[in-house]
C-alpha cells in the first residue's frame, strides 16, 4: 500500500505550464501562479482556464507544495476573459458548446476549492470578471490600495451568476453587498474590499507579493495536514445543518489528534521550543 501511495505523489518543482508562469520557493513548499500577459492586463484564454484547472486538480497529489500564491504580472491581477480570444468566439457558439465552456470554467473554481493547499490571491490593479472570480475562489486575499475588483458580467449582458459567484461571494461579504456588486457590475475599491471582508489585508504594491509569500510560508511551515482538514471543512460545511457540522468537525479533529503533528506540537510546548510540523 505504501508503494502505491508513494507512486501517486508528485513533485511540482519542475512543472512547466504553457499559459502562465509557475515558480516554486527555494524550500519547495510554496508555489506561485503568475498570470503573464501584462500588456493586456493578464486576461484568461480557453487554454489558460483549462491548464489552471488541471494544475489545481493535480495538486491533490503534491508531495512538496503546501501553499499557493496566485498573482498577476505588470501591476494588474487579471482583466478576466480575453475579449477577442474568449468573448468573441462565444457569441458564435451553439448552446452545447456554450454549456461545455461554462462548465469548464466552473470546474476551475471547483478544483481550487478541492485542492488541499491554501490559496492566497495577491491582487494589484485590475481584478475583473473571471479575474475577480479567481480572487473570490482563493482562500485568502491580499491587495494593494490600487486594486479594483469588479464582477462585471452584467455589463456584457450576462448574469452575475458566474462560476459560483452567487453562492460564494455572499458568504464572503454578505448578501446585500454581493447583490449590489453582481447586479451593477461596479468596481469595489480596496478599502471597501477590506472593510467588507473580501480582502484580509492591504499592502503597498512594492511589498504585496512579499507579504503574500510570507503568509503562504507561515501556512506551509504550520501543521500542514491540519490545514488541509480546515480547508476541507470550510468548504463542506456550507451544506450542513448544525448537527452535521458538529459531528463532522468531531471526526475531523479526532483524525488530526491521531496524526504525529499533534504529538510534535505537545512535545515542543513541553520542551519550550517551536514545533516542527511534518504533515503526518
Amino acid at each position: 500500500m505504501n508503494d502505491v501511495m508513494n507512486g501517486m505523489k508528485q513533485s511540482f518543482r519542475d512543472y512547466q505550464p504553457k499559459h502562465f508562469l509557475w515558480e516554486v520557493s527555494e524550500d519547495g513548499r510554496v508555489g506561485t501562479i503568475r498570470l503573464n500577459r501584462p500588456e493586456r492586463k493578464n486576461p484568461l484564454t480557453f487554454d489558460s482556464y483549462a491548464e489552471m484547472r488541471d494544475l489545481f486538480r493535480d495538486l491533490v497529489y503534491a508531495s512538496d507544495i503546501r501553499a499557493i500564491v496566485l498573482t498577476g504580472a505588470g501591476g494588474n491581477f487579471s482583466s478576466g476573459g480575453d475579449v477577442f480570444e474568449i468573448i468573441e468566439p462565444l457569441t458564435a457558439m451553439p448552446m452545447p458548446q456554450l454549456l461545455a465552456f461554462t462548465r469548464m470554467t466552473g470546474d476551475l473554481v471547483k478544483a481550487m476549492k478541492k485542492c488541499p493547499q491554501p490559496i492566497i490571491a495577491s491582487v494589484d490593479g485590475i481584478c475583473a470578471g473571471a479575474g475577480a472570480i479567481l480572487a473570490m475562489a482563493s482562500d485568502m486575499r491580499l491587495a494593494t490600495p490600487e486594486a479594483k475588483t469588479a464582477f462585471l458580467f452584467t455589463r456584457v449582458g450576462l448574469a452575475g451568476a458566474d462560476m459560483g459567484a452567487c453562492g460564494i461571494l455572499p458568504r464572503i461579504i454578505g448578501q446585500g453587498r454581493a447583490a449590489e456588486l453582481l447586479f451593477t457590475g461596479r468596481s469595489m475599491n480596496a478599502r471597501e474590499g477590506e472593510a467588507w471582508g473580501f480582502f484580509n489585508a492591504i499592502h503597498p504594491a512594492d511589498v504585496l507579493e512579499t507579504e503574500a509569500k510570507k503568509l503562504a510560508h507561515s501556512l506551509a511551515d504550520g501543521p500542514w495536514f491540519a490545514h488541509t482538514m480546515t480547508k476541507t471543512m470550510l468548504n463542506q460545511e456550507w451544506a450542513m445543518g448544525l448537527d452535521e457540522m458538529i459531528e463532522s468537525e468531531a471526526q475531523a479533529q479526532a483524525i488530526c489528534m491521531a496524526a504525529k503533528d499533534f504529538r510534535r506540537a505537545f512535545e515542543a510546548f513541553a520542551e519550550k521550543r517551536k514545533p516542527i510540523f511534518e504533515g503526518d
